[in-house]
């Protein structure tokens, strides 16, 4: 097994143990032994379990990057790719913390260490939003004066929606189907165009 599998797969197991039994009751010793690997194995790769920690939570961003991606590569609308993007992060946001079960309730608790660790990921998806809206504004689709400040707005915007969304307390009752063109009006009227166009 290559360096990079045998590290992924550790990465792995710690995630379903961690999502499982919570980060504070699973042990180095605990990964080493459900990974197959020696604790030597497991301390070539990662000194601590933080280490281990913010590996799986790199992992998890790297799904969400990885899906953005397929997003922005689409041939669309910028007007309709921003929705796309909007909803893709929202939903797989929801998506990892329900698929981790105890271990969401550690993002939640150590949301310092999780920010850090997504400090790339947000500059990531800054540049993604500021790249569609530079296409959007080059094909006289968007209203933009100053297309960084829109893409950061845009970003946080997101993440701030993120709690509430996964907690269902956004349009409560509301299909995706139902919501998107309320979003996308919502959207469309701040980046200076209507539904119409």
């Amino acid at each position: 097994m290559s360096i990079s599998k045998t590290r992924q797969k550790l990465i792995d197991i710690a995630r379903q143990l961690f999502a499982k039994n919570g980060v504070a009751n699973t042990t180095m010793n605990d990964i080493a032994v459900a990974s197959g690997k020696g604790r030597r194995t497991l301390y070539t790769y990662f000194n601590s379990k933080e280490e281990v920690y913010s590996a799986v939570i790199e992992s998890e961003l790297e799904r969400l990057s990885d899906k953005l991606d397929e997003v922005a590569a689409m041939k669309m609308r910028p007007l309709d790719k921003v929705i796309e993007l909007i909803y893709t992060h929202l939903i797989m946001i929801r998506e990892t913390v329900v698929r981790n079960g105890n271990l969401r309730a550690e993002f939640f608790r150590n949301i310092w260490m999780v920010e850090k660790v997504r400090k790339k990921f947000d500059d990531y998806e800054i540049d993604l939003f500021r790249k569609v809206y530079q296409e959007g504004k080059a094909d006289g689709e968007f209203d933009i004066d100053d297309v960084n400040l829109v893409a950061d707005i845009t970003h946080y915007c997101i993440k701030g929606l993120e709690v509430p969304f996964i907690y269902g307390r956004i349009g409560h009752g509301l299909t995706e189907e139902a919501s998107k063109p309320l979003v996308a009006k919502v959207v469309y009227g701040a980046l200076g165009k209507k539904l119409n166009n």
